[in-house]
């Protein structure tokens, strides 16, 4: 696929995005104006996730594991992803590529344990595509298949569930997946209890709502694995715990969609997060959802769960039209790992997105009409304290509160602001913490979320310090308007009661406290290609980006720069303050703006 085409059906699933516009004609706008999700569409952005790779790239990891063995589950996904793409008709040029990577893949798993949990039934997948082809030859299809049917899941996963008792995560998942779809496929029969045992093994970290706690409660994870369970009911699993699985993933189902930005995107919190493939979980998640509501007869709701998932992949789209394409949502280089976890560079994470991308696709039901999401009549919803967050929806803006933050990636306070069709970062997606487990450029970045400060004893203290208590008092929503009140406590004592509210005319904080008060407020600068341009006076700060303005106005006081450099994983920010004394007023709000942006 050439970038004209890219750029073309970027553009049909954006519904024809302001920024590209003059790149096509009328009639394609037109056009894109009345398409809707079809699954082929999956496939689409598959391959474009697909062209990140070079063949020189390839070439370069096929060597890597000829010498080396496999070493994790990127290897195998990039291979199951190019069959897939090749069973489609895509991609036949590296239809000898691929022949050696399954090779090495169905060779390989017999040998190490190196994500097999994550790969087998990637491999699978891949196999079933083909099976309904003649891109490779029958004899072969049959070697491979001979090779994983040989799989001992107790030899060849490295974590899974040994007994009833065992207290393991969410790589057992996986593994149960992966020897379901062998089971699935006829290549065994041998390992319904391991299955069995692992899904018994997973309802142990259901939180009260039902989501999924991996460790430190990351939200990537929660989707992740509940996706996983999607998978295995989607695929036909009768086994002893489908009514419990079943129960937990329609008891989420609500709060998914509350929880979902109106840019389309994942909440932020923990690790792993701010990554493109986070939206190929979303809208697996969004496609399950719409055909349970739709096998119920409940078609309106259905609709919505797929505007959902039309809204994700739409998101995914607009980062998988940039050049290069990268796997994090900034523009710094590849080669600089920035944002990223140890474990999450590309040639693992970038494939990941196709992946879930094709799961999504196997979920997909094109029967059902895409409905009609409300962005503008209000919603809260507070998760459980296990996933401390309070998310409100009103008037076309989203917004995230995270009162007990994971501070090796978050922090406390109003950690991010979305306007619909706005650049996430403009006023902040995830906070910035100060020493993450995650590369930045700067070592101690200045902790920056919207949150409160006092003065005492002429020293400021901020509520996006670990040591800041903040108590969740109330959140509802009436009309157009969603609303929550925090009260955050300092270390010494010291209150400040925080009032946000959230309409169409975007984010009111109010603040009340004994002295001088502060309101943190983020100032986007940089996302390591753009620059943004700021402005501010006594009462306003403007920070204008890609034809958008977030836009800082104080009633009862007035602006400092904190002259405190912060910094996440979308890019550079800075630290400014609205200050007063006794009551603080500030609006946020997020506006259509004539500048574009500088290098």
């Amino acid at each position: 696929m050439n970038k004209a085409t890219k750029i073309l059906f970027a553009l049909l699933l954006t519904l024809g995005l302001a920024a590209e516009e003059k790149k096509v004609d009328k009639q394609i706008k037109t056009k894109a104006k009345d398409t809707c999700i079809k699954k082929s569409h999956y496939i689409d952005l598959m391959e474009i996730t697909l062209s990140a790779y070079s063949t020189g790239h390839i070439d370069r990891y096929i060597n890597d594991v000829r010498r080396d063995g496999l070493k994790e589950h990127g290897f195998p996904r990039l291979t199951a992803n190019i069959g897939i793409l090749m069973a489609h008709g895509r991609r036949q040029d590296l239809k000898e590529r691929f022949i050696s990577m399954m090779d090495l893949c169905c060779q390989q798993f017999l040998k190490v344990k190196a994500g097999n949990e994550f790969s087998v039934k990637e491999i699978i997948f891949c196999l079933q595509e083909l099976d309904k082809t003649n891109v490779i030859s029958s004899a072969k299809l049959q070697e491979w298949k001979k090779l994983l049917a040989k799989i001992n899941p107790y030899a060849s996963y490295k974590i899974y569930a040994k007994s009833p008792e065992d207290n393991v995560f969410n790589w057992a998942a996986f593994s149960m997946l992966s020897e379901y779809m062998r089971q699935a496929y006829g290549l065994t029969n041998a390992y319904s209890d391991f299955i069995d045992l692992q899904a018994f093994s997973q309802l142990r970290h259901l939180d009260e709502n039902q989501m999924y706690r991996d460790p430190n409660e990351p939200i990537a994870y929660d989707m992740v694995t509940r996706g996983i369970f999607a998978m295995l009911l989607d695929e036909g699993y009768q086994g002893k715990y489908q009514k419990e699985w079943k129960k937990c993933l329609e008891a989420t189902a609500m709060p998914t969609l509350y929880m979902q930005s109106v840019t389309g995107e994942m909440p932020y919190g923990g690790r792993s997060n701010q990554f493109v493939h986070n939206e190929a979980h979303v809208a697996l998640l969004m496609e399950y959802y719409a055909k349970t509501f739709a096998r119920k007869g409940d078609m309106v709701t259905a609709g919505k769960f797929k505007a959902a998932a039309q809204r994700a992949l739409e998101y995914m789209a607009l980062w998988l039209n940039k050049e290069p394409i990268t796997h994090i949502k900034n523009r710094f280089p590849r080669n600089s790992n920035y944002g990223c976890e140890r474990y999450a560079y590309f040639d693992k994470y970038m494939i990941t997105t196709a992946s879930f991308l094709y799961f999504t696709y196997r979920l997909s039901d094109d029967t059902i009409s895409v409905g009609e999401l409300d962005d503008k009549t209000g919603v809260s919803w507070q998760s459980s304290d296990a996933f401390h967050k309070v998310f409100l929806r009103a008037g076309e803006y989203f917004a995230e509160y995270d009162y007990k933050a994971d501070y090796h990636h978050d922090c406390n306070g109003m950690g991010r602001l979305h306007k619909k069709g706005a650049p996430s970062e403009l006023c902040l997606s995830t906070p910035c913490p100060t020493d993450p487990h995650y590369t930045l450029d700067i070592s101690n970045s200045s902790l920056l979320a919207i949150a409160p400060g006092i003065c005492k004893d002429g020293k400021w203290q901020y509520g996006t310090a670990a040591d800041s208590r903040h108590i969740v008092k109330s959140h509802q929503a009436a009309g157009e308007t969603a609303a929550t009140s925090v009260e955050c406590v300092f270390p010494g004592g010291e209150t400040v009661q925080c009032n946000y509210l959230l309409n169409k005319d975007g984010l009111q904080v109010s603040l009340s406290g004994k002295g001088s008060l502060r309101c943190l407020l983020p100032v986007f600068r940089f996302n390591g290609e753009e620059h943004t341009k700021v402005t501010v006076n006594k009462n306003t700060l403007e920070v204008v980006f890609n034809g958008w303005v977030c836009r800082y106005m104080v009633e009862n006081g007035s602006i400092t720069d904190l002259n405190l450099p912060a910094r996440n994983r979308n890019g550079h920010y800075d630290s400014f303050a609205a200050e007063g004394n006794g009551e603080l007023k500030v609006q946020i709000a997020i506006e259509k703006s004539a500048y574009i942006g500088k290098k």
